[in-house]
């Protein structure tokens, strides 16, 4: 179980403090709103009222002691920025901070925190994905232009093997595992023989996973 601090409970803190607790962390969520911060204090480990500006403030919270800082400031890049680098001054880190613009994410940069983090364009970006490519259930980036997606199998591939829907594909193009319910099979031989709903977790360049993709469906 990691501890995390999330300073910032608008939207985007709130749900990441949320679901962090969903996964068994235990949580700090901050926020200057007192009304915000009554509104999670049973749904999460510790919830406080603090001016995230304020060095003195910051410095109480005992930061030091999470395994990641996420600043998720919603409103007022000047107050982000400002407890950034009052992060920076304490030491903390890894600090994770939530940035809306262009500019703001060049002074993050420059002040060196861990990781930037744009949800409304990364979100834009998956909901284009997935409306680009339907049958792709899920998907992750891996930069460099890779990508781990997971994608469902059709009726009419019942009984195919892996190596018959893989033929002439890229070598660079892996089957990671099949999901069959509640069965998981890791790194199938090419003989597997696939089933209709089993999923698929593939790796590979996204060229590769467009081309096989209707293979599948």
């Amino acid at each position: 179980m990691g501890q995390f601090a999330v300073i910032g409970l608008g939207r985007f803190g709130s749900a990441a403090a949320l679901e962090l607790m969903k996964m068994g962390h235990s949580v700090l969520a901050v926020d200057t709103d007192g009304k915000v911060v009554d509104a999670l204090a049973d749904q999460v480990t510790h919830a406080v009222i603090a001016d995230v500006t304020d060095r003195s403030a910051l410095e109480e919270l005992g930061l030091e002691n999470y395994d990641v800082v996420l600043v998720a400031i919603g409103e007022g890049i000047q107050a982000s920025l400002v407890c950034v680098v009052h992060l920076k001054s304490l030491g903390i880190g890894p600090i994770w901070v939530k940035a809306s613009s262009h500019a703001q994410h060049l002074i993050l940069n420059k002040l060196g925190v861990d990781r930037i983090v744009h949800p409304e364009e990364e979100m834009g970006m998956r909901v284009a994905q997935t409306l680009s490519y339907p049958m792709v259930n899920d998907y992750i980036s891996l930069g460099n232009g890779e990508f781990v997606v997971e994608i469902g199998v059709s009726e009419r591939l019942k009984g195919v093997s892996l190596s018959e829907v893989f033929d002439g594909m890229p070598e660079t193009l892996h089957v990671l595992l099949v999901k069959r319910k509640t069965q998981v099979t890791v790194h199938p031989p090419d003989d597997f023989a696939l089933q209709p709903n089993d999923v698929l977790v593939m790796l590979g360049q996204l060229s590769a996973l467009k081309h096989i993709a209707p293979k599948l469906v």
